[in-house]
């Protein structure tokens, strides 16, 4: 007997947990250049191929030279030079002597400080300087990188900042995991395409530009394969055809008890169905199972609640499925600027923004219509407010906020 059947309701936690525990392992790997990999995930370690910075330089537009030559109530020095960025100097500083410098220069030989131009006075071909400790100012080789140093481990997704910390070393290929292919199927003859005449009793697919903007934004690459008819022949075929041709199936609709939901059905007949009722709100329909050896994901067909199961629980998994190893996001506590007096059987994740309070700190509100049929509150939103089973929340109570911004 399933867990559905049984009337339990598996905890989100356990959920996501036993889907990574099946996580497939990561597609192939690729090489890419540098200006395409963003989103992608590294597929082995990165190592700096070189001290970074690779010399002394400055950071600062100002004058290079011995902090020893200063005296104590400062004193005056002569400038027998210019560096620009770019360019470098060979000839070593004497006694008494500093150089123009501008950010990003290499110091000259025997140069150990940069003393900032607005700290100077300027008198033709010397300054006057204040006294200054060794080293102000200036960027030592190898302070952000040395030689051999891992720079990426494999499993890291690359964001920005890795793309271009991967540019400062010189890196213009790197080693990544081939995009995970999902096709996304609907579930519904009620079903119809933005821009097309509605009859009485259907609606517009929502469901399928929602989940497809998520995998999209996930780095997945998504095969598109529209609506299954409600018949189990029907969403049969188009099961096996999907599975053929991808990697994982996810699905939208059809994993409730109606009687019109074949979509389970389908699956039986050619794999394995774990299903689930989670205890989660929205979301309590949501099943994990196999399609000819591929692994498979029944989202729940109300909007709202197949975006939030799929940001809190199928992301994880994709993620992971991808070659990722850091999946799971971490939530903050804030000040609750709300009260929720109805204790629930499920953990609930309430549609909430953060917003300043009377004395100017930030504490979480609640939209007003929670309901798992409606995403206008998720717009509203920039995040998810937790509340465990049981729990109910007063004013002021630190209650765990997920942004979206974590999770999309």
């Amino acid at each position: 007997m399933s867990l559905c059947d049984s009337g339990d309701l598996l905890p989100v936690e356990e959920a996501i947990e036993q889907l990574l525990a099946q996580a497939p392992p990561p597609p192939p790997t690729e090489g890419v250049p540098l200006a395409q990999a963003l989103g992608r995930v590294v597929a082995e370690d990165v190592f700096s191929p070189l001290d970074l910075p690779s010399w002394d330089n400055s950071a600062m537009d100002g004058y290079a030279l011995r902090a020893a030559d200063v005296p104590e109530q400062g004193g005056y020095l002569d400038v027998v030079g210019r560096i620009a960025a770019g360019y470098s100097s060979d000839k070593p500083l004497q006694l008494g002597q500093s150089m123009r410098i501008f950010t990003g220069a290499p110091l000259p030989p025997g140069a150990d400080s940069v003393v900032p131009q607005e700290r100077c006075r300027v008198y033709g071909q010397r300054i006057w300087c204040p006294p200054l400790r060794a080293g102000e100012h200036v960027r030592k080789c190898g302070e952000e990188l040395q030689r051999g140093q891992r720079l990426l481990s494999a499993g890291t997704r690359l964001r920005a900042q890795e793309v271009g910390v991967l540019a400062a070393a010189g890196i213009p290929w790197v080693k990544v995991y081939r995009p995970l292919r999902v096709c996304l199927l609907s579930s519904g003859d009620e079903l119809r395409e933005p821009g097309e005449s509605l009859a009485p009793g259907q609606i517009y697919n929502s469901n399928r530009y929602l989940v497809s903007a998520l995998l999209r934004g996930w780095g997945v690459e998504v095969h598109d394969y529209g609506v299954m008819a409600d018949a189990l022949a029907a969403s049969r075929d188009a099961l096996v055809l999907a599975s053929s041709e991808c990697d994982l199936l996810l699905t939208t609709g059809g994993v409730s008890v109606g009687e019109e939901d074949h979509l389970k059905q389908a699956i039986e007949a050619l794999g394995r169905v774990d299903f689930w009722r989670l205890a989660i709100q929205p979301g309590k329909p949501l099943a994990f199972g196999q399609v000819a050896g591929k692994p498979w994901i029944g989202l729940p067909g109300n909007p709202c609640a197949a975006l939030i199961t799929a940001l809190v629980v199928v992301r994880p998994f994709l993620l992971r499925a991808q070659g990722v190893e850091r999946v799971l996001a971490v939530p903050i506590n804030v000040p609750a600027g709300f009260e929720w007096l109805k204790p629930n059987r499920r953990r609930q994740y309430l549609r909430a923004r953060l917003s300043p309070g009377p004395d100017g700190a930030l504490h979480v509100v609640v939209h007003p219509q929670q309901s798992s049929a409606m995403l206008t509150a998720a717009c509203w939103a920039d995040g998810l407010v937790i509340v465990e089973r049981g729990q109910q929340v007063f004013a002021g109570t630190a209650v765990p906020f997920l942004s979206f911004a974590d999770v999309q």
